[in-house]
């Protein structure tokens, strides 16, 4: 029996939601994203295509191609809460999803035909998404996650498209590589500089071949030019690491600022380690200079949620790190190697009153620290004039970090 994948993408969805919330903006040239010259694009509506506009280019860019579009910082909790109304939707008419992103999902619909129809049913359940949370949505139906994808491409925006079983191949060939998901920057010039720029080439070369020039990739590249893709749907992505990191507004050498942000950020990733019952034994402190440098380094510890063994870490491989005299432009802090597990007692550093207090300020920030979207607006940052930092809601409720699904789409 051939698998049956559909593959839906909420169109430009950040864009969509603004729209749903205020139609004014409706018909008009939208930019959603960081608001200051060192802001990026994160959705831009269609009305701003023609300019050259995309998703992931500076903002700054963005302004001055299309000087007449209305720029928005964004809201993502607001994202988040639509995008949990689509998942609920899903979720109480196919068997089995994967939520990819924040506006991307996967459906197995593998068997749905002897029963309902599975092009039927998607195309049902894209009305009922459409007319139940009013945000245009598109999607392709195939045999593969990797063809379903590209489908869904095709048929935006706003629209379905089905790739029958056997057509994988002839649907694929006129394409250019690029359309292919993994094929980024680098990979496309590496084909590029061999004269390889539609996927009937790829299609056309012996495997062994995007082995050598590629390694395993080219092996998984070539695979999906052919529509090859057993790729499984994932309904729980289970988190590995959490991170938080941000860019300066101005180029900074101010190194107590510094060490406030990151100890800011260490605050807030080790509360949200406790509230989800993890613990990290791996912390690294990542810093970009102002020539676009990145530096990084990380330590391996005992497993700990607990600030005052995290932060000191933090601290000092920021102290390791930061040995030049350039401005800064960027930092951030990423906890590893996660497991599931409680502080445990260290009978050297710990003791009952420390771990008494870690309870009573995570009690109080669940309790009156956070607002209704899961936001801590109680922390030690926001009470030296550092803006909330955390990340959105719960990290590990299986849901993938807020980020929209196509870069470029």
């Amino acid at each position: 029996m051939d698998r049956t994948i559909l593959h839906l993408d909420l169109d430009t969805f950040f864009v969509s939601v603004e729209r749903k919330h205020d139609s004014r903006l409706n018909n008009r040239p939208v930019l959603v994203g960081g608001t200051g010259d060192r802001g990026v694009v994160a959705a831009c509506s269609y009305e701003t295509r023609p300019f050259g506009v995309h998703s992931g280019m500076s903002m700054k860019m963005a302004r001055m191609l299309c000087p007449e579009a209305t720029i928005i910082r964004g809201d993502g909790g607001m994202y988040s809460d639509e995008s949990k109304i689509v998942s609920q939707i899903i979720a109480e008419t196919v068997p089995v999803f994967e939520k990819a992103s924040i506006d991307e999902f996967y459906a197995d619909l593998s068997g749905m035909d002897k029963f309902f129809g599975s092009y039927q049913l998607a195309t049902e359940l894209r009305q009922r998404i459409k007319r139940e949370s009013g945000l245009p949505i598109s999607c392709g139906l195939s045999t593969s996650k990797v063809v379903s994808k590209v489908a869904t491409g095709e048929a935006k925006p706003d629209n379905h498209k089905k790739i029958e079983a056997g057509a994988e191949k002839s649907f694929l060939a006129p394409m250019h590589v690029q359309k292919i998901p993994m094929v980024g920057e680098k990979t496309n010039k590496v084909l590029y500089d061999m004269g390889v720029k539609y996927v009937k080439t790829i299609q056309e070369m012996p495997v062994e071949m995007m082995g050598e020039i590629l390694g395993k990739n080219g092996i998984l590249l070539w695979n999906r030019a052919n529509g090859l893709d057993n790729s499984p749907i994932v309904p729980f992505h289970e988190r590995k690491s959490i991170s938080n990191e941000r860019t300066f507004g101005k180029d900074t050498g101010d190194v107590k600022r510094m060490r406030e942000m990151l100890r800011a950020m260490g605050e807030n990733l080790a509360y949200q380690l406790r509230n989800g019952n993890k613990l990290t034994s791996c912390v690294s402190v990542k810093i970009r200079y102002s020539d676009f440098n990145t530096v990084s380094k990380q330590v391996k510890i005992p497993y700990t949620s607990a600030d005052h063994t995290l932060i000191p870490q933090i601290e000092r491989l920021f102290d390791l790190l930061h040995n030049r005299r350039m401005m800064v432009r960027l930092v951030g802090v990423n906890f590893s190697d996660l497991v599931t597990g409680s502080h445990q007692i260290n009978m050297f550093d710990d003791s009952e009153e420390k771990l008494n207090l870690y309870q009573a300020m995570d009690y109080i920030r669940n309790r009156y620290g956070t607002d209704n979207r899961g936001n801590s607006i109680l922390s030690w940052g926001t009470t030296i004039g550092i803006p909330n930092i955390s990340s959105m809601g719960n990290p590990f409720n299986g849901d993938p970090p807020i980020i929209p699904a196509h870069r470029n789409a």
